[in-house]
């Protein structure tokens, strides 16, 4: 039986590609599902505008589904809403979220635990992956994705606005993961 999937979509490159990965393996993508800051029209963090994702969306052919969140939103907060968009899904004979995380076991954790007892088995097609392997693959496949936030703790605003590319890696310090795993920046994708 063919698995049925909500995409969990930022409108990052590692959204795409897990996208991508989780197609290849046979898995059907029913729809992307976004949370947002209800208060800004933003994704959290990677700061990209819903009518970009809606855009995104519609270029791939997917509905998108959609999760409001406060912004700053408490982990009970962020569940609730989120089960209620899960609850919906496995109504609908979904039964699986596939995520791009590649390697922070705790996030992957806390998205497992989101997911016991809803019926709903999550997939993460890039974990384990090498980071600099991967961000050469994603670049190598053609997705063409630009940064739109940096953690200016570790890297200078200026990199906002630059594309996702061979260059923009070299030009990282060594201590920076190349695919922003650990939120050193985010990106965007354009399809």
């Amino acid at each position: 039986m063919r698995r049925r999937a909500l995409i969990s979509w930022s409108g990052g490159k590692d959204s795409a590609w897990a996208l991508r990965k989780a197609q290849a393996s046979g898995i059907e993508p029913v729809a992307l599902l976004t949370t947002y800051n209800e208060a800004t029209s933003h994704i959290p963090i990677h700061q990209v505008p819903m009518p970009l994702i809606q855009a995104q969306a519609e270029r791939l052919g997917l509905p998108l589904r959609t999760v409001p969140l406060p912004w700053p939103c408490k982990n009970e907060e962020y569940l609730r809403r989120l089960g209620q968009a899960f609850q919906s899904a496995v109504c609908e004979g979904i039964d699986t979220v596939v995520f791009g995380d590649i390697h922070l076991a705790d996030i992957r954790a806390f998205r497992e635990q989101s997911l016991t007892g809803t019926g709903l088995t999550p997939v993460f097609p890039l974990w384990g992956s090498d980071p600099a392997q991967l961000a050469t693959e994603i670049i190598a496949a053609g997705i063409s994705a630009t940064v739109t936030a940096v953690d200016e703790r570790l890297l200078p605003n200026s990199l906002i606005g630059r594309r996702y590319d061979h260059e923009f890696l070299a030009a990282l310090p060594p201590s920076i993961d190349p695919c922003g795993e650990k939120g050193e920046f985010h990106t965007v994708v354009w399809l």
